[in-house]
C-alpha cells in the first residue's frame, strides 16, 4: 500500500492509481435497534424496538482480563432473520446473461432459499464454541478471538488476521490441520498453537466509536493480546487487511516475533516497480488494470461513504448476503460459482455473522481509515515468506517482494489451487504454507 505509481516507463504500463488505500482517487448504523444481549450461561430475553425490530447482538463489556466467551444467539435473532428472509424484495433480473452486473438473481435467489430453509446457524455456533473463544479488552476496545492450544508440547504459537469481507470464520477448518498435524499429514514438529482475532469492527470485537484504527494501530493491539496470552515467541499470517495489519506488525518487530508468512502483500495495488518492467510485472500490473476498471465498485464506496452502505445493509439480509457473495464469486478459485470453491454452509456461517452482529458499516470503515494514509512502501527486514496463490487478485512477482523485504526467505507461486481467501478455500494447501515458512524461522 504506497502512493500511486510514479511517472516513467512503470507508470505507462498502467494508467491508475494502484495504492489500496489511494486506488479509486481518480476513479454503526445508530438508532434503528435496540442491541440483543448474547446469552453467556444465562437466559437474558431478547430486546426489541416500539416498532418491533429485532436489534442487533450485544455482548457483554470486556476487560483486561481473557474471558471466554460461551454464545448462544437468542432465538429472538434468528427468527427475525427467517422472517426477514420470507418476505424479501429483489430487483428484476439482470439484463446481461453473465455477471458483469454484479450478482445474477438466481444465483442470489438460490442462496437466500437455502439461508431460510435449511441453513442451521446452531452448528455453527456449537462449533466455534467448541474450539474455545474469548474476549479481552485492548486500547479500550473488547477484541474476540479464537484461541486453541495444540497438544504437542513444542507447537510454535500462531496469530491469523483475516480481511474483508471475511472474519474468523476464514480459519476454522484450518485450526485442525495447524493444531493437530499429525492427524493432517505434518508431523509434531509443524504444530501450532492458533490465535485467530476479530478485527475492531467484525464479528464478536467490538465497533470501534472513534477513529484512528488504522492497521498499525491494530497491530499494536495484536503484539498486547500475544504478551497477554503469554506467548514469547510467535509467528503472525495475514491476507487481505489482514495482510496489511501482518504487515504492520513485522514493522513494529514486537519482541518474540519470529517472521511474517502473508498470501496478500500489503503493497499489492502499490507495487515497488522501478523503470524497467518484467514480463510478470506486466502481468501483475494488467491484473491491477482489470480490478481497478471492473471490480472495485465496492472499494470506492466502502473508502468514502461507509455509513451510507451500512444503512442499506443493516435492514436487508439480501443486500449483506449479495455484498459479500459477490466477492466469493469474483474471488475465489471457481469455475463461475462460489460454491465449487466454498460450500453455502460456509458462506452463510460468514455472512450470518456479519448479520447477526450488525457490522456491515463497522467493517466497511476500515477502508475509509486507511483511505489516503501513507503509501511509502512498508520495507520488512525480519523474515518473510510469501504464498501467492493462483486466483488471487494480483499475482505477485517474486521480485516485488524482494523489493520490499530484505529477508524474504519463502515464496511460492506454484501453488495449484485458491484464491484470495486461501485458507477457506483451500485449508489442507494453506496449512502446508505455514508448515514451510515456519520450518524455516523457528
Amino acid at each position: 500500500m504506497r502512493s500511486p505509481l510514479h511517472s516513467g516507463p512503470a507508470a505507462d504500463q498502467a494508467s491508475f492509481s494502484p495504492s489500496r488505500r489511494n486506488l479509486l482517487r481518480t476513479a454503526t448504523v445508530a438508532g434503528l435497534a435496540t442491541a440483543v444481549p448474547a446469552v453467556l450461561g444465562t437466559d437474558l430475553a431478547s430486546a426489541a424496538t416500539s416498532a418491533g425490530a429485532v436489534g442487533p447482538l450485544s455482548l457483554p463489556a470486556a476487560t483486561s482480563r481473557i474471558t471466554p466467551l460461551d454464545l448462544r444467539v437468542p432465538e429472538a435473532l434468528l427468527k427475525d432473520l427467517r422472517q426477514r428472509l420470507a418476505h424479501v424484495r429483489l430487483p428484476e433480473q439482470e439484463t446481461v446473461t453473465d455477471n458483469s452486473q454484479g450478482v445474477q438473481l438466481a444465483k442470489l435467489t438460490s442462496l437466500l432459499r437455502y439461508w431460510r430453509t435449511q441453513y442451521d446457524w446452531r452448528r455453527f455456533e456449537r462449533q466455534i464454541n467448541n474450539l474455545g473463544q474469548y474476549r479481552t479488552q485492548i486500547d479500550g476496545l473488547g477484541i474476540h478471538f479464537l484461541h486453541v492450544r495444540s497438544r504437542h508440547s513444542n507447537a510454535t504459537p500462531l496469530i491469523l488476521t483475516h480481511g474483508w469481507p471475511g472474519s474468523f470464520v476464514e480459519f476454522v477448518k484450518a485450526i485442525g490441520p495447524l493444531t493437530d498435524p499429525t492427524a493432517h499429514g505434518g508431523s509434531a514438529q509443524d504444530a501450532f498453537h492458533v490465535v485467530v482475532p476479530s478485527l475492531p469492527g467484525f464479528g464478536f470485537s467490538d465497533r470501534p466509536s472513534t477513529t484512528g484504527w488504522t492497521t498499525a494501530r491494530i497491530a499494536a493491539a495484536w503484539a498486547t493480546l500475544m504478551e497477554r496470552l503469554g506467548y514469547t515467541h510467535y509467528i503472525a499470517q495475514g491476507g487481505d487487511w489482514g495482510g496489511g495489519v501482518t504487515t504492520q506488525l513485522g514493522k513494529l518487530r514486537p519482541k518474540g516475533l519470529l517472521g511474517v508468512q502473508l498470501n496478500f502483500p500489503e503493497y499489492t495495488f502499490s507495487p515497488p516497480v522501478t523503470d524497467t518492467v518484467t514480463a510478470a510485472e506486466q502481468t501483475a500490473l494488467a491484473q491491477i488494470q482489470t480490478f481497478s476498471s471492473q471490480l472495485s465498485g465496492y472499494f470506492q464506496e466502502q473508502s468514502t461513504r461507509p455509513q451510507t452502505l451500512g444503512y442499506a445493509l443493516a435492514d436487508s439480509p439480501s443486500g449483506q448476503a449479495a455484498w459479500i457473495y459477490e466477492k466469493l464469486l469474483d474471488w475465489t478459485d471457481n469455475t463461475g460459482r462460489p460454491e465449487g470453491a466454498l460450500s453455502l454452509d460456509d458462506m452463510l456461517d460468514n455472512i450470518t455473522l456479519y448479520w447477526l452482529t450488525d457490522t456491515a458499516a463497522s467493517s466497511a470503515r476500515i477502508y475509509w481509515q486507511n483511505y489516503g494514509a501513507s503509501s511509502e512502501l512498508t520495507r520488512l527486514d525480519l523474515p518473510v515468506g510469501l504464498s501467492v496463490f493462483p486466483h488471487e487478485l494480483v499475482r505477485s512477482p517474486r521480485i516485488w517482494a524482494e523489493r520490499a523485504y530484505s529477508n524474504l526467505v519463502y515464496f511460492n507461486d506454484q501453488i495449484p489451487y485458491g484464491g484470495h481467501f486461501a485458507a477457506f478455500e483451500q485449508p489442507q494447501l494453506f496449512t502446508q504454507e505455514v508448515r514451510k515458512f515456519a520450518r524455516l524461522v523457528k
